[in-house]
């Protein structure tokens, strides 16, 4: 849907009506014209416009919503927020208020004007503006807010430059500059985020994700349970009772008593007691499934949350549409993904605690390549994310589903929540532990040694304990620092790996070049011992958690493993700080075909293109991306591994211009453009003191 210009949302008001509107926020309507008053109000700063249709009538609001195919959703706020800001899909095209700019100096005919005091019939199609459509020029600058100040899913209104005359009064409207979607969306989770978002309230992101999670994660095992019911009651076997837990269990389904049904706790929705009713059902639940026991919220009896907002919430997410079991469990999933990102980026640094990006996920699990009826470890698991691509990558190259032996702890115990409610939505068996543990202290999986080790663990954290583990058998290469754990992690790491395991995780940037407190001489010897197969240097403003840049540290215990070209001796160095797209103004993503890029030759390198990749060539340096690097050259930098100081800088694609020739064109478009401004400044005051009152 593209975003709607103001004035063609106000159009549709009678002259009188806009107004009132403007009295009602303090601005001047003085004597001028329905079109004066549109520029004016056109004018207004985005938040304050949405100030201003909360005035509307929910009839107005409905009326501008069917005249721009807008979904008419069911809260009238939440239709405010959508007609304002939009869904904020880029792959939409955005309007052009020269485009659709009305001719408004035929006068306020009462017969051809939405009267705002009539509702409309609500099966006639509403005009959104009289007159012909007109391309006039650019409308008057426009005072807006920062970026900065606007919700995340806004994408501002581009104007056409004054001096780019269009060649038809009926041009389509032109795309927006192309801008990467967030890969595997499914279309409607920004819509569905927002309304969840605005019924969030002031209650704490933190506390509120647990709530909305909750709610998904019981409306999946819902569905899930009501459809091998309707199965059982198909089934002419006598001995398969449709209401036998035993028979659930059997096939992996979670068994939901009657109170806990889905279809019970929305007929609820509006009334009282509903926040009682979920965290019985959810105690329920747990009571008749072991294997979620201590993992559902019970949170939902609370002051702030009780009554409408609740209830609400149970509506919304009771009307994602699902389609048959694999569909519907891969739309939840999907969502719940969207919503762990959502909160994450909602918290900032502490949504680092439980999700990695997306784009950073899919990277390391796509150059370690698991396999089929191999083990996954990840020691520092958050909310999953690394199981799930991992089971991903493994169907989609192939695979089946099950096919890997998952394995995983988390110290926060709500975290590890989220990790069980995240696998179990999408049907995942993994073995977590039987409760959230710190894996330096308490090692869930001692004895295990997996193919495949994924994490992205705390970066520099402090008191870790370290004085309780002077003598620990996993610190073959040096005792960490007890002021920084980033190499008790990757000690940790190294020890869980099988003799010819791979392992991919992520490490502040620090961890290359540091050679303090014995963190260089654990480097050192990890170095010499020819463990380092890949070191990829990320661009800055990829998580939430930090603003710094950081790096991928790929491992191999045996570089001789007849599966992989042997390439002992020797480290690939990648250089991607100048990859990835800002997808807003303080987050950035790694497009796709960057990742694809990347993993290509990694695979080339290491010799071992999984099916479907088409890097069967032999592996080549390219200048300024990424290198194959001998030890010995490694030794001279003093076993540094940032890949900067091995990856030479690519020649330049064209010759630099001439600074004076740059110079001069700067200086050209400086003076247009303040010519330009000038004259708009007096078009301004030209027009506010045909606006001022009369003394």
């Amino acid at each position: 849907m593209p975003f709607i210009p103001k004035h063609v949302v106000l159009a549709a008001l009678a002259r009188p009506r806009l107004a009132e509107l403007a009295r009602s926020l303090g601005v001047p309507a003085g004597k001028g014209s329905k079109k004066d008053l549109l520029i004016l109000l056109a004018m207004l700063p985005d938040r304050r416009f949405r100030e201003l249709l909360g005035l509307l009538h929910e009839h107005e609001l409905r009326a501008i919503a069917r005249s721009n195919r807008i979904p008419e959703l069911r809260d009238p706020a939440a239709l405010a927020d959508c007609i304002a800001f939009g869904p904020g899909d880029p792959d939409e095209p955005l309007a052009d208020p020269d485009e659709v700019l009305p001719d408004l100096d035929t006068g306020d005919d009462p017969e051809t004007v939405a009267d705002a005091n009539e509702p409309p019939d609500p099966n006639a199609p509403v005009p959104l503006f009289r007159g012909r459509a007109a391309a006039t020029g650019p409308l008057a600058p426009t005072p807006e807010l920062g970026d900065e100040e606007l919700p995340a899913n806004v994408t501002r209104l581009r104007r056409r430059p004054a001096n780019d005359t269009p060649t038809s009064t009926t041009t389509t409207p032109t795309p927006a500059p192309s801008q990467p979607r967030r890969g595997g969306d499914l279309g409607f989770e920004t819509t569905l985020w927002q309304a969840a978002d605005k019924l969030r309230s002031n209650m704490d992101a933190a506390e509120y994700k647990h709530v909305a999670l909750g709610l998904l994660f019981l409306r999946y095992i819902s569905d899930a349970f009501e459809r091998r019911h309707a199965e059982l009651l198909a089934l002419p076997d006598p001995t398969q009772d449709p209401e036998d837990p035993e028979v659930y269990r059997r096939g992996r389904v979670f068994w939901v008593p009657p109170a806990a049904r889905w279809r019970a706790i929305r007929a609820r929705a509006d009334e009282p007691g509903l926040g009682a009713a979920l965290d019985a059902a959810m105690a329920a639940i747990e009571a008749h499934n072991p294997g979620l026991q201590g993992v559902l919220p019970q949170i939902y009896q609370r002051p702030g949350l009780e009554g409408p907002l609740l209830g609400e919430l149970v509506r919304l997410f009771g009307g994602i549409g699902l389609g048959d079991d694999a569909l519907g469990r891969d739309v939840l999933g999907r969502v719940y993904e969207y919503f762990l990102t959502r909160f994450a980026s909602t918290e900032g640094k502490n949504g680092g605690q439980f999700y990695t990006p997306r784009s950073v996920v899919q990277l390391l699990v796509a150059m370690l390549a698991p396999r089929a009826g191999s083990s996954v470890y990840d020691p520092a698991c958050g909310s999953g994310g690394m199981f799930v691509q991992s089971e991903r990558f493994l169907v989609e190259h192939g695979g089946h589903h099950g096919d890997l032996a998952l394995y995983g702890q988390e110290s926060n115990p709500t975290t590890w929540r989220l990790a069980r409610m995240n696998l179990a939505i999408r049907g995942i068996a993994g073995d977590l532990g039987p409760e959230h543990a710190d894996s330096f202290h308490r090692d869930l999986h001692p004895e295990l040694r997996a193919d495949y080790v994924l994490a992205n663990s705390p970066f520099n954290t402090k008191d870790w304990g370290a004085a309780r583990l002077q003598d620990d058998p996993r610190w073959r290469f040096g005792a960490p620092p007890a002021q920084n754990a980033n190499f008790a992690w990757v000690q940790h790491i190294i020890h869980h790996m099988a003799p010819q395991g791979l392992a991919g995780f992520v490490l502040a940037n620090g961890a290359m070049t540091a050679s303090t407190a014995g963190e260089g001489d654990i480097r050192r010897a990890i170095v010499e011992a020819d463990l380092v197969d890949c070191m990829v240097a990320l661009p800055p403003q990829l998580f939430y958690s930090t603003q710094i840049p950081v790096s991928l540290w790929l491992l191999a215990r045996d570089k001789t493993d007849p599966r992989l070209r042997k390439r002992q001796g020797q480290v690939l160095m990648i250089d991607a700080r100048d990859l990835g797209t800002m997808v807003d103004r303080t987050h950035r993503e790694l497009l796709p075909e960057e990742i694809a890029r990347i993993v290509d030759h990694y695979h080339t390198w290491r010799g071992d293109p999984v099916p479907g990749d088409r890097s069967k060539s032999e592996y080549v340096d390219v200048p300024g991306l990424c290198r194959s690097v001998p030890l010995d050259e490694i030794a001279a930098l003093g076993h540094v591994l940032a890949p900067g100081r091995y990856v030479a800088s690519a020649a330049p694609s064209s010759p630099r211009r001439a600074f004076a020739d740059e110079l001069a064109d700067i200086d050209a478009t400086l003076r247009e453009q303040l010519a330009s401004a000038a004259a708009l400044d007096l078009q301004l005051i030209a027009l506010l003191d045909h606006l001022r009152p009369e003394s």
